[in-house]
């Protein structure tokens, strides 16, 4: 099976494309960062921030002081049209 680039990563240098083999669903990894999430949105990274701080966005993990999200989380939050996140969505 071929690789095919899908993307460039944004906290990759330019020209290094990610694979869908590297990461798998579209080359995104498991945990993604602010940038990752407003991509797939299509917006600002503070547009991320203040969809998740109004409940409007099923809320990041916090490890030590790096916000993430599950890419399944956000992957069904998008599937199911976007609801409002309920507050038992919050990880650790």
């Amino acid at each position: 099976m071929m690789k095919r680039p899908h993307m460039l990563h944004p906290h990759r240098g330019e020209g290094q494309a990610e694979t869908d083999d590297a990461h798998g669903h579209g080359g995104l990894p498991v945990m993604l960062t602010v940038d990752d999430v407003a991509g797939m949105l299509r917006c600002s990274s503070r547009s991320v921030y203040r969809l998740a701080d109004a409940g409007r966005l099923p809320r990041p993990v916090k490890l030590g002081g790096l916000v993430r999200w599950r890419r399944e989380t956000i992957e069904d939050w998008i599937a199911r049209g976007c609801p409002r996140a309920a507050r038992e969505e919050v990880a650790v």
